[in-house]
């Protein structure tokens, strides 16, 4: 297990630091510090650090926005990728359950040609 990296706290409240195992940027509600949440990227869990002092000075707002904002951007790719696999799969399955269907037809429609 990785150790713990100092992270910051944004304007708003949020903590911002990296999932232990897979080094996802993360951003929570400073209340979740030193809780163990499920990383949104590689779905272990990981331990929200307690607030620290930045080790360098505070970046300039303009900085800090941009990077909350990639941070959330990330995030909701993260969602929208789990989503988009989730689906691909409940199609295949309903390919595969339409392929079935088609064939239990074939089948039936030759035994009614054969008892005709």
């Amino acid at each position: 297990m990785n150790p713990v990296r100092p992270q910051t706290k944004s304007e708003h409240g949020d903590l911002l630091f990296k999932c232990q195992h897979c080094a996802s940027p993360l951003i929570v509600d400073a209340a979740a510090a030193g809780m163990t949440l499920n990383c949104q990227r590689c779905g272990k869990p990981t331990l929200v650090p307690m607030m620290s002092m930045p080790a360098s000075p505070t970046p300039p707002q303009e900085l800090t926005d941009l990077q909350r904002k990639l941070k959330e951007n990330e995030s909701q790719r993260t969602e929208v990728t789990g989503y988009i696999n989730q689906l691909s799969i409940q199609l295949h399955r309903w390919k595969l359950r339409l392929q079935t269907l088609n064939e239990r037809k074939s089948e039936l429609e030759e035994e009614l040609r054969k008892a005709s």
